[in-house]
């Protein structure tokens, strides 16, 4: 890891930032500069003055993606501000490119007030096809994307809450039938109660898990309904979660479970932990780079299938193999938002894209470097657009 950390910087110095804007057109001439730019380049203007929709077809911007942060919630570092965050939101652009062919450009907004992140996007959003929010904090990260998704009349997605939530889903819906449980059936423990794990407990429900079945857990341990300690958000899950009402530390969560979950900080789960869970347990420890039990452990406590965020172990639970695609569709349908009936189509398709043949323990996902997924994942969020009436074309 410190080898590669090394590697990273000097390559960074090195590549002096990891995108950069091209010209599609020619200015060789004056006739070229004519038609790109003045006088000629007035005509596409007035078309767009008197149809807004006309900017799809005669910019950019039906292939381009805003990806925004405030720098409060990067990778594993937390609150390191925006420009610290830059390098992030540039890695997230070349990916939505090698993996979707989509244009993104990186945002960083030097605000921490909901209000002013909020009018500072929509106020932007003119300029887009998508916005993809990312690496900012809980709760606030909740209330940014709901006022967005309220205002803005193009998807607005908070990818650390549903890309992890998506890809989560795929790999429990085909770790399930590995184990042959039912997903209405089963008892899900979950570390981790901010942006992504609400989001993943509200994701594997719409999938089908059962709410009542669920116990979440933050640091101070078990989220139970009335803790006077709990965020907004935490208290809402609370009310529809963990209907037996228990308490205490994870490790009482950890009994008789069927699916834990982590999505928090490492080495919080042990294998004693493990042992008391359900025969057949999934554990799916997310945590990086170092999650919540080693997969080794995790085995040798009487797991049966475990999956990480990490590549250098089987069964990567990557949002990678959401986002692109979801963009990807969600632009060449002009759909206006990227509702759930979509989120829940995603998982679906990833899921089936290791036939049931193929499907063993570790493997129970597709790799992330496989780019046939952006092309399976953009047909499925085209039909389920199509379907809900959120496609424009």
């Amino acid at each position: 890891m410190a080898t590669i950390r090394e590697e990273s910087l000097k390559k960074h110095y090195e590549w002096n930032g990891k995108i950069e804007v091209r010209s599609r057109v020619p200015v060789n001439t004056r006739e070229d500069l004519s038609l790109a730019y003045t006088p000629g380049v007035a005509e596409p203007c007035l078309e767009i003055q008197k149809d807004v929709n006309k900017s799809y077809e005669l910019t950019r911007r039906n292939n381009l993606v805003a990806v925004i942060t405030d720098g409060t919630a990067v990778l594993g570092l937390g609150d390191i501000g925006p420009e610290a965050g830059m390098p992030v939101m540039e890695g997230k652009c070349i990916l939505f490119k090698e993996f979707a062919d989509v244009d993104a450009f990186p945002l960083c907004i030097k605000s921490k007030d909901v209000d002013e992140i909020v009018r500072t996007v929509y106020l932007l959003s003119g300029s887009f096809g998508g916005i993809n929010l990312e690496d900012i904090a809980a709760p606030r990260c909740f209330e940014i994307e709901r006022r967005l998704i309220e205002l803005c009349d193009i998807p607005i997605f908070h990818d650390d809450q549903h890309g992890t939530a998506i890809v989560v889903g795929a790999a429990l819906l085909n770790a399930l039938k590995i184990v042959k449980k039912d997903i209405g059936d089963i008892r899900v423990a979950m570390s981790g109660a901010g942006a992504a794990g609400i989001s993943i407990a509200k994701h594997i429900i719409r999938l089908g898990v059962d709410p009542e079945k669920i116990v979440m857990c933050n640091s101070k341990g078990i989220v139970c309904s009335g803790d006077s300690r709990l965020n907004p958000a935490q208290a809402e899950m609370a009310e529809i979660t963990n209907a037996g009402r228990l308490t205490g530390p994870i490790s009482e969560a950890m009994k008789g479970a069927d699916l834990f979950i982590g999505v928090s900080v490492p080495g919080v789960i042990t294998k004693e932990m493990v042992a008391t869970m359900a025969p057949d347990a999934i554990v799916f420890p997310m945590a990086n780079p170092t999650p919540e039990i080693m997969p080794d452990e995790a085995l040798a406590a009487g797991a049966r299938i475990v999956g990480t965020g990490r590549s250098d172990f089987p069964n990567q639970i990557n949002n990678l193999l959401a986002f692109p695609g979801i963009f990807r569709g969600a632009l060449d349908c002009r759909a206006s938002r990227i509702n759930e009936e979509m989120k829940v189509a995603t998982s679906r398709a990833l899921a089936t894209l290791i036939p049931d043949s193929e499907l063993r323990e570790d493997n129970i996902i597709v790799s992330a470097l496989n780019k046939d997924v952006a092309r399976v994942v953009s047909a499925a969020v085209i039909r389920s657009a199509r379907e809900t009436g959120v496609a424009r074309i």
